[in-house]
């Protein structure tokens, strides 16, 4: 399908900041939701691409999700003319805090919550007692086969 080279541009140049791309599957649609043409366009640039290797394709539930490989990654940054530095936001490492994740405390920390389960509120001594009853069948009780 011959599309508009501007358009191309401006699908290419949100695959390749994005890394990922979402398109409905609704070939009528005037307008793709985040870029600004044609959804059919994006749709077959994206197809286009898939056949050349550039991007790995899922269906589900009536769309289309498209991600980066990195030999599409290189071929995006050397059509768009772009330096190495320049990637993806899929590409980028995320900024941590210094807090351990929560269940990773060393064991001075567990052995102040209260040993290796931690706090087992009002279920001590009587779990699945209710009101001083005993549980399960009566002593007299005796199956038969």
């Amino acid at each position: 399908m011959l599309i508009p080279k501007a358009d191309r541009k401006l699908i290419h140049e949100y695959i390749f900041r994005e890394g990922v791309l979402v398109a409905k599957k609704d070939y009528n649609l005037p307008k793709h939701q985040d870029i600004d043409t044609k959804n059919l366009y994006v749709i077959k640039a994206a197809q286009s691409l898939t056949s050349k290797g550039y991007l790995n394709t899922r269906f589900s539930w009536q769309y289309y999700y498209y991600t980066l490989t990195p030999a599409g990654l290189d071929y995006l940054r050397e059509w768009l003319h772009l330096p190495a530095e320049i990637v993806p936001a899929t590409h980028v490492k995320q900024q941590r805090s210094h807090a351990p994740p929560r269940g990773m405390l060393g064991g001075e920390d567990r052995e102040r919550r209260g040993g290796r389960g931690g706090d087992r509120g009002d279920r001590e001594g009587g779990y699945r007692r209710r009101d001083g009853k005993e549980g399960g069948a009566p002593g007299e009780f005796a199956p038969s086969l």
